[in-house]
């Protein structure tokens, strides 16, 4: 009774509403507030917050990369639309896997995310369990995962939060006997600078014991034709960050690969109640991924590569009659695969640390951050300055601005 009481005050105060001439198709005063300022107000000034210029790269702590333009358009459009999620999943992921020529595609909450879906799919595949069995005390759940000592790394929580035991290996002959009843996949780290076995028979191994393969390469975009490279060499999963060289939202991320394990993953993901619950991807970042990878497709690895280096070249020439200074563009063979600028300098006639050049960057206006790399040349003698500059997430014209702050601040050091 009482819900019939409420209901008609309810359709009681809309008729009142509509006898004082209130207009339902009427803009609502605050979406027509908000429309006003298309461009918003500027909450890094309001709170405080320092900009940066980013002559680091595509580091989370830095808030990776800025959204081209078409980009941040299809954000803001999107956030104007309630949808169904689950609707939006699906055709965003269809869309995207007939883009990346792989069987199935998920926009997850950035790649340690999907690292945690698509362990979770394969946790499923081979235990045919539900998503509330994930983690769990069940007894004899297969829960191995087998990966190369050279590529323990510190997402290592992504994977183990599924409740899974990582299982190390060093060779070849010490993976091919390393599966057992119990193997549930073989998790492969694409940047790994360690570790005697590639690929390709990282693959075959697994294969010929029916066991899911996955690549984490979330920092191997460029070169773009990696986003299929890798689930046609026969990954069965493989993983991508947002919001580094794809250029989409920094909190999403794509799992690309098997449709059945992209299915899987899909289960475990939110809004279902499993273990990728909190892993929420809002609508916006969905179709933020969306745009992003329509956007990199109309790019050239060729065209990206020469805008980087001229912006490598401009801070070089600038820097050419520094005292001791000396300049190379190298392009990192896997992962940030873009032309980074390597500055060296002899410490011993210019009196200043890299650590203490990036403190005085850091702390001048505009505040900038240089790549973390940036310090004593492996291997090298121990009087070599070196400072490494990130230049593809430099905006228009930032590139000079780096220039001119890192040689004020090298001349300025004290000489010997």
């Amino acid at each position: 009774m009482r819900f019939f009481a409420e209901r008609r005050k309810f359709f009681g105060a809309i008729r009142n509403l509509a006898a004082a001439g209130v207009g339902f198709a009427s803009p609502s005063p605050l979406l027509t507030a908000a429309s006003t300022n298309k461009q918003g107000e500027d909450y890094y000034e309001k709170l405080g917050v320092t900009k940066i210029i980013n002559a680091a790269g595509t580091y989370t702590n830095l808030t990776a990369s800025i959204m081209p333009p078409s980009v941040q358009a299809a954000v803001a459009r999107a956030a104007q639309h309630p949808v169904r999620l689950n609707e939006l999943q699906r055709t965003a992921g269809e869309y995207l896997a007939k883009k990346l020529q792989c069987e199935g595609a998920l926009v997850t909450a950035g790649a340690s995310s999907a690292v945690t879906l698509g362990t979770a799919a394969c946790v499923m595949f081979a235990n045919k369990c539900n998503i509330r069995a994930i983690p769990t005390e069940v007894p004899n759940l297969k829960n191995e995962v087998i990966i190369q000592k050279g590529h323990r790394y510190g997402y290592d929580h992504a994977i183990l939060c599924c409740g899974v035991k990582l299982v190390e290996v060093d060779t070849l002959q010490d993976y091919e006997k390393s599966f057992t009843p119990r193997t549930v996949m073989a998790h492969f780290f694409n940047a790994a600078e360690r570790g005697q076995i590639n690929r390709e028979d990282w693959i075959r191994v697994a294969r010929a014991h029916n066991t899911p393969t996955m690549n984490d390469a979330a920092a191997d975009m460029p070169p773009i034709a990696n986003l299929w490279n890798y689930t046609k060499m026969g990954f069965d999963l493989v993983v991508f960050s947002g919001g580094k060289g794809i250029r989409g939202p920094q909190n999403a991320g794509l799992l690309l690969g098997r449709k059945d394990l992209v299915a899987a993953a899909t289960l475990n993901n939110n809004p279902n109640e499993g273990v990728g619950r909190g892993m929420k991807v809002a609508k916006e970042q969905i179709v933020g991924m969306v745009a992003a990878i329509d956007w990199l497709l109309t790019q050239t690895d060729e065209g990206m590569e020469k805008e980087f280096r001229h912006r490598a070249e401009k801070i070089a020439a600038h820097l050419k009659s520094v005292p001791t200074v000396q300049t190379e563009i190298s392009i990192p063979e896997v992962a940030n695969h873009v032309p980074h600028l390597y500055i060296r300098y002899d410490r011993d006639k210019l009196k200043i640390a890299p650590r203490d050049v990036m403190a005085e960057l850091r702390k001048g206006t505009p505040s900038i951050e240089l790549n973390p790399s940036s310090g004593r040349v492996p291997g090298g003698p121990e009087n070599i300055g070196s400072l490494v500059v990130g230049v593809w997430m430099l905006q228009p014209g930032e590139d000079m601005i780096v220039a001119r702050r890192v040689r004020e601040v090298l001349e300025k050091a004290p000489r010997a």
